[in-house]
């Protein structure tokens, strides 16, 4: 699902597939190859190019929020900016930088796979919390890419989809047609938002790029719409990134990439630190006239720290506390173009394995000492012929859990876990496009998300002195998701004018979940604990993205709208992330001075949602749920392009200043009206 903003597409992870072809010259085997080519998925890791195509050309929910939407919404607040795309939501924690992606509810903990440049971010900490954050640097990314639903090729494993953040690479900085680029922004707001700036530069020579960027951010405790201030809401982040690319010979290409990230915030009372560092090595191998090859090799690594400096209580027991998570994987896949008589086929298939270290000093209830392994084998091939198509896929998803935790004297002390697990999740969508502007499509999907240390090994007691404990559960099974969807697609040029354009994706969805992990009290041992909720869990929703762009004027509309069945969650241990029933994001403005002023504005409403305040029975602990109340914020925005090289930017945020408990947010309130000043330049 995509939406348009401003009159820019949100555009797709996936180019189209090709109609049927029967070409047999080799130039028009290389037009195929061009228009049947998998774009952001592969382009999202490091070094790759810009992801292209049309979000109505895909009979699927996948949506991109671009480099021109990024800087329209505002590269500060990644929340907001993913909560422009139907389907998608964050947890929301004003104190806390890392980005927590709710996909049709689902959040953390792997229901939905996290990455930068392609790069798995498995970093999980157990608190009062969202199940993980990514952690990266808004003045690096270029796109982010979201795919709703069951993810059969590299980049799958999450319960509900995925969300890939590219960071910009050589193409980014160097023009087409240049040899060297310098691409740089900057950016003032007020309400403690502060100065941010990014520099990066690139040079580029025949078959090889390379560039290099600096970004620094500081910022302080913001105000919320009655003039409060909001304590403990700024940092302090430094990033770097290099990029090179090397092509040998017209068949092949290796890119490498690394990113360096390190902010410190102050969060759960505590000082904090975190350092991200993310690197990648990918290798393409595409020989001419070879329509049965198409390779692909990813390679990647990352290290995750997050260490708690100073308590803000002289009775803090936790400073010195440091988590680790060190993840290293890999994908290979092949792609492979065919013709059989009328139909066109396109053949992917590959694996994927990815396995990371948990380590921690004085880690309170997080492991000690974990390691998880996940892997996939998979093949999705597309036949098409005429009007139809049909997509089939299967995706053989496997896991290993292995560590210690500490459950307490009473509960029988030491665990040792060692847990291994698989599962075969088909995938199948059938479309059909009776005119070449309208295709509508239905999809039956499953899949599956593995267990994660935190849930299994979680153990020991509450730290500050609290009566609370907890107890690992080495028994834990996969959440297992069987669903279907509906939906469609409209793609209209011309419509009232000859310049005129018309876009809808629309879609149903209902996926039903075995085996859902939440957090439970055991009488038993009267200590909390993961553990498999019993029956069926079911989430069903409606997702609606509409534009309209008339050159002069432009219009969009967002909307999501949710009915959860899903299991509460016991306090402390993770945090509920229903969704609220219904989600608008209405876009208007117009274009003047030869277009090259852009004013508009943006309306936000969330309807009422849920929260979790506690237990209802202190003997039994049963979680209970209230309702959060609705909201509406307004939005404006101008951009104006000076020249090809430069554009300057003004934006108001929340307008009237209304005062407001943000959905889905850890803690505090919304920020107050706040004023943004950017540019960004490109030479």
């Amino acid at each position: 699902m995509a939406v348009l903003l401003g009159g820019t597409a949100v555009t797709v992870l996936v180019a189209t597939i090709g109609a049927r072809a029967q070409e047999t010259n080799e130039t028009e085997k290389q037009d195929r190859v061009t228009q049947l080519e998998r774009v952001v998925i592969t382009t999202g890791k490091a070094g790759a190019g810009n992801g292209t195509g049309d979000p109505v050309d895909v009979p699927a929910s996948v949506g991109k929020v671009d480099k021109t939407t990024l800087e329209k919404l505002g590269r500060e607040n990644l929340d907001d900016v993913l909560r422009s795309v139907p389907g998608t939501f964050t947890r929301e924690n004003p104190q806390q930088p890392g980005i927590a992606v709710n996909i049709r509810g689902f959040e953390g903990s792997g229901r939905v796979n996290s990455m930068i440049d392609g790069v798995r971010q498995s970093f999980r900490f157990t608190g009062h919390e969202a199940g993980g954050f990514t952690y990266v640097d808004p003045n690096f990314l270029t796109e982010i890419d979201v795919e709703r639903g069951a993810v059969s090729t590299a980049g799958g494993g999450g319960l509900a989809g995925s969300v890939n953040f590219r960071t910009i690479g050589v193409e980014d900085i160097v023009r087409d047609g240049q040899e060297y680029g310098l691409l740089g922004r900057a950016s003032w707001g007020s309400n403690g938002v502060g100065f941010s700036e990014m520099l990066a530069g690139g040079v580029k020579r025949d078959a090889v790029g390379l560039a290099a960027a600096i970004s620094k951010r500081d910022s302080n405790d913001f105000r919320n719409g009655d003039g409060d201030t909001v304590p403990y809401t700024g940092q302090d982040l430094v990033s770097g990134l290099l990029k090179a690319d090397f092509g040998f010979g017209e068949d092949h290409r290796l890119s490498l990439g690394g990113i360096f990230y390190q902010n410190d915030f102050t969060a759960n009372s505590y000082e904090q630190q975190v350092k991200n560092r993310t690197a990648t090595a990918n290798y393409r191998y595409d020989p001419t006239g070879n329509d049965l090859i198409h390779l692909k090799v990813n390679g990647y690594f990352n290290d995750i720290q997050m260490e708690y400096l100073k308590g803000l209580s002289p009775f803090a027991s936790a400073a010195g506390r440091k988590i680790n998570d060190r993840g290293v994987g890999f994908d290979v896949s092949n792609t492979s173009l065919m013709d059989f008589g009328e139909i066109a086929v396109k053949s992917e298939n590959g694996v994927e394995y990815f396995t990371d270290k948990v380590t921690s000093i004085n880690g309170g209830v997080n492991p000690a000492n974990a390691h998880s392994r996940t892997g996939a084998v998979f093949s999705q091939n597309t036949f098409t012929y005429g009007m139809f198509e049909l997509v089939g896929a299967l995706r053989y998803d496997f896991y290993n859990l292995n560590g210690t935790a500490d459950a307490g004297p009473r509960a029988g002390g030491a665990y040792t876990v060692d847990q291994s697990k698989g599962a075969l999740n088909p995938k199948v969508t059938l479309a059909v496009k009776p005119v070449d502007w309208f295709q509508p499509y239905v999809t039956y999907s499953q899949s599956m998300r593995a267990p994660t240390v935190q849930e299994t090994m979680v153990g020991g007691d509450h730290p500050g002195g609290t009566s609370a404990s907890f107890l690992p559960n080495p028994d834990l099974k996969p959440e297992s998701q069987k669903g279907w969807e509906v939906g469609v697609n409209v793609k209209r040029d011309g419509l009232l004018t000859a310049d005129d354009s018309l876009r809808v994706k629309a879609s149903y969805y209902n996926m039903k979940v075995e085996d859902f992990i939440a957090a439970r009290f055991n009488p038993q041992f009267f200590m909390f604990e993961y553990v498999n909720v019993p029956g069926e869990s079911r989430q069903s929703g409606i997702e609606l993205a509409a534009t309209y762009d008339l050159g002069m004027a432009f219009g969009g509309i967002a909307y999501t709208h949710t009915d959860t069945k899903l299991p509460s969650q016991q306090p402390g241990l993770g945090a509920l992330s229903y969704l609220p029933d219904d989600i608008v994001a209405l876009t208007l403005g117009g274009r003047f001075l030869e277009q090259k002023l852009e004013i508009g504005t943006r309306v936000n409403y969330v309807s009422n949602g849920v929260t979790n305040v506690g237990n209802a029975n202190d003997a039994t602990f049963t979680p209970i749920n209230v309702k959060t109340p609705s909201y509406t914020t307004v939005d404006l925005f101008t951009n104006y392009k000076v020249n090809e090289n430069v554009d300057v930017a003004f934006k108001v945020t929340n307008l009237f200043d209304k005062q407001y408990t943000p959905a889905l947010s850890t803690i505090g309130s919304g920020q107050g009206r706040t004023f943004y000043l950017s540019t960004q330049f490109q030479f």
